[in-house]
């Protein structure tokens, strides 16, 4: 029988942190270390070569860098006073394979000094969490090391499925809870007789009412009983939007009235329309699901079947009621035709069957998206009447703007180009030439980023390369810079998107070292760099998160789902699961 981890919270502020290494993940550890309040100290000899984060930290005197080898003495005399010098943490950087990480993961557990081992479960005593932090929440996630990638991913997904500003409603729970405490202690004492007041003159009505242990206990765990049903059973999106006025007014009704409950109302107010046989091609826009148009959203609680590309994010899926059936394309590498020719039979068996058929892609149908060749599938079909077409933002120019990056500005650029970095059956496309003033945006690229950059700055690439009519390589296009401005955009308007800030040079590099997230893309151009200015002698920067919409409360997909205030259980989404009604 395997056992599990005893998952801990650790209080570690004022601790003594000892990084061995000089690697990107040591400056990660640094940056986990100041982050909970610890002091992190870096041994590492005085001839290594310092990650750019590490030497950073080190100027700024945020991280002290001991320039030396690493001696056994270290873990027992660069602690903490108190503790008589032993430190708290042990952080080995190197990774199993270097006999180092043994001998100190031995020296630690001889210590009982809590000691991690990067990529070496068996050399730790404790691993580090994959952890979603807002505020006072923490939310960790482990595979308790068999796959640190996988945990990452459902952290993500967990993450992603929360509302906005929990960790502050969870900030002012607390002070509930607090100050509930402390007024039922005051009120405890004053039944209790234990609170002298010296400026009373008469006693009150109640001055020779006895007072059991009953009626104390109840007292004073009244609230707090009350605060717990609150927490239990209110919706997370309304207790991630409590207000103080909110906490008065429960406050005020705990006390006068702490039997009361609330419900909620599941009327159906409202039935399906029938509709007749028809097809809709709808663009889901680029993954935040505020960024459906209605007429897309009204289209998705309104078809009696849905096929979905796989890219449509779970934030739009979660939307589709449960009733209706869903196909997700099965597109991968040299399955791509097959899974199309599926999806267009799927379509025209409903579109026989008078059902109304939605075929929902990503972004927006006619941009990359085969919408034009399906319309002309089904009109020879003999349904070209029945088809519609519904715009949707396409992540070709939303990706950029939620990366901060202006597709067009004066004096910069004046133009945009969006490509495609994939042709016909996977074969590559011809490059655009460069254009000082132009902004390119390159979807379908990301799997071949070395192969593309090769093509945009050689004329000798193997796929690029154009023979003129002597034989000889055309080198008329123009070539790009590799010092040229671009920036990777993945998941754009999703939890958990991610913006790599580099140049043409490099960017193949940072992909590789930081690995991939799809769906992405690739925009190229001097307008990356006309909002956020270069970090100088920094090869490239990533950029975590997506928070477009945390200030745009009341004005989100609740309210359209709900019809305004009014509930409708006919239209309730998936929420986190769509099982056994999803086909894939």
């Amino acid at each position: 029988m395997s056992h599990i981890s005893l998952l801990t919270s650790i209080n570690s502020t004022g601790h003594i942190h000892l990084i061995i290494g000089s690697n990107p993940l040591a400056a990660a550890r640094c940056a986990k270390s100041l982050e909970v309040g610890a002091k992190p100290l870096l041994i590492a000899p005085e001839t290594t070569e310092l990650h750019y984060a590490l030497q950073k930290r080190i100027d700024n005197g945020e991280v002290e860098w001991l320039k030396k080898p690493f001696e056994d003495e270290d873990v027992l005399r660069l602690g903490r006073e108190e503790i008589n010098g032993v430190v708290d943490a042990v952080f080995v950087t190197f990774g199993p394979r270097d006999p180092l990480s043994a001998y100190i993961s031995q020296l630690c557990r001889r210590n009982r000094i809590p000691v991690n081992v990067s990529d070496a479960s068996s050399l730790c005593t404790f691993s580090l969490l994959s952890t979603h932090t807002d505020g006072p929440l923490q939310i960790g996630v482990t595979t308790n090391g068999r796959g640190c990638k996988l945990s990452s991913r459902i952290r993500r997904e967990i993450a992603s499925c929360l509302p906005p500003n929990l960790g502050a409603a969870c900030a002012r729970l607390g002070t509930i809870r607090q100050r509930i405490q402390e007024e039922d202690h005051l009120t405890h004492m004053a039944l209790s007789g234990d609170l002298d007041d010296e400026d009373s003159i008469d006693q009150t009505s109640t001055f020779n009412k006895l007072v059991t242990e009953a009626d104390l206990d109840a007292a004073k765990n009244r609230r707090i009983r009350w605060l717990s049903q609150i927490c239990e059973y209110w919706p997370l999106r309304r207790l991630a939007s409590i207000t103080d006025a909110d906490v008065e007014s429960v406050l005020k009704l705990s006390a006068s009235n702490p039997s009361t409950s609330t419900t909620l109302d599941t009327t159906n107010h409202g039935s399906r329309t029938e509709m007749k046989g028809r097809i809709i091609l709808a663009g889901s826009g680029p993954g935040h699901p505020d960024l459906l148009t209605r007429a897309t959203h009204k289209a998705i609680l309104t078809a009696d079947i849905i096929l979905a590309d796989k890219l449509v994010p779970s934030g739009v899926l979660d939307l589709i009621p449960r009733r209706t059936p869903v196909h997700i394309a099965r597109k991968f590498p040299g399955n791509a035709e097959l899974a199309q020719e599926e999806l267009l039979s799927l379509g025209l068996a409903g579109l026989k069957a008078g059902k109304s058929v939605l075929r929902l892609k990503q972004g927006d149908p006619y941009i990359y998206g085969r919408g034009g060749e399906e319309f002309e599938f089904f009109r020879r079909e003999g349904y070209g009447d029945v088809v519609s077409v519904l715009p949707g933002i396409t992540s070709a120019l939303s990706a950029p703007l939620f990366a901060g990056i202006p597709a067009t500005q004066r004096g910069v650029s004046d133009q945009v180009l969006i490509c495609t970095g994939t042709g016909r059956k996977g074969k590559p496309t011809v490059p655009p030439e460069y254009v000082d003033t132009r902004t390119v945006i390159f979807l379908m690229a990301l799997h071949r980023i070395t192969g593309l950059v090769a093509d945009l700055t050689s004329w000798e690439s193997e796929d690029a390369k154009v023979l003129d009519g002597s034989g000889e390589v055309d080198r008329s296009r123009r070539l790009w810079k590799k010092e040229t401005p671009c920036a990777v955009v993945e998941r754009a308007s999703c939890p958990d998107q991610r913006v790599i800030r580099t140049t043409l040079e490099f960017v193949a590099a940072a992909i590789e070292e930081e690995g991939s997230r799809p769906p992405g893309l690739l925009v190229l151009g001097k307008a990356c760099e006309v909002l956020n200015k270069p970090d100088k002698g920094r090869k490239w920067v990533v950029e975590e998160g997506f928070k477009g919409f945390d200030d745009f409360e009341g004005t989100g997909l609740q309210e359209l789902v709900l019809g305004g205030k009014e509930e409708r259980s006919d239209v309730i989404g998936r929420g986190g699961s769509y099982g056994r009604d999803l086909k894939v």
